[in-house]
């Protein structure tokens, strides 16, 4: 089992995510697991209120970059890239790097922004790899939509395919705190204790880093 990063990206809560948390209801989901432009670039009560690049990732990559000993050589690989926000900042901080993101929402690949990596659209436990072909796989917030089988073959399939990974995934440090999770997400299937997870990690030998997003990081 890998250690607890924190890159900062959780750092200041943002106040609206406390609100809709109240607000949202079994029809926000519904909408949301569509999983098309209503949850991207929709209300936010059905999802992101309108999912935009900003350049926050040029601000916290840095960090990536220098633990991981990524290069202009490197090999890496987005899972869940989502429009490909991080993927376009990689690039620009690293030229030439060679980066590939994978995403298995549709609306999301078509509304891409443009940067130098190839997207595939797939299932995050289907990586079309070979073994430790990249040198670092990153998975932020997208694993936990899954159903934890799947959950737990997409942390395999980051094993083969990795020399090195990062996954971020949604938690809580007691029942309470997860129940406040629940309420606030909308396609968040796969919610564990922090402890939950730890022990998921040793019994399949995950060994990547990790960091547990909860409503409290979230400020929800």
């Amino acid at each position: 089992m890998g250690k607890h990063f924190d890159i900062g990206y959780f750092k200041k809560p943002i106040k609206v995510r406390g609100k809709v948390a109240k607000e949202r209801t079994v029809l926000n989901k519904i909408k949301a697991w569509e999983l098309g432009k209503d949850y991207y670039d929709g209300n936010r009560l059905n999802g992101y209120g309108g999912f935009k690049y900003d350049g926050r990732w040029l601000k916290m990559l840095p960090k990536i970059i220098k633990k991981y000993k990524l290069t202009k050589n490197s090999k890496v690989l987005d899972l869940g890239c989502k429009k490909g926000f991080l993927l376009k900042d990689l690039n620009i901080l690293l030229p030439g790097i060679k980066t590939v993101g994978i995403e298995n929402h549709a609306y999301a690949l078509k509304k891409s922004v443009k940067c130098q990596s190839k997207l595939i659209q797939s299932e995050y436990y289907k990586i079309p790899y070979k073994n430790k072909h990249f040198d670092f796989v990153i998975a932020f917030n997208s694993l936990y939509m899954y159903n934890l089988g799947d959950v737990i073959k997409s942390l395999k399939e980051i094993e083969r395919v990795s020399k090195k990974s990062y996954i971020v995934l949604a938690s809580g440090e007691n029942d309470k705190e997860r129940n406040k999770f629940y309420k606030w997400t909308l396609i968040g299937t796969s919610i564990l204790l922090q402890k939950e997870w730890k022990k998921l990690f040793k019994d399949i030998g995950f060994k990547g880093d990790y960091y547990f997003s909860s409503a409290k990081s979230l400020g929800v």
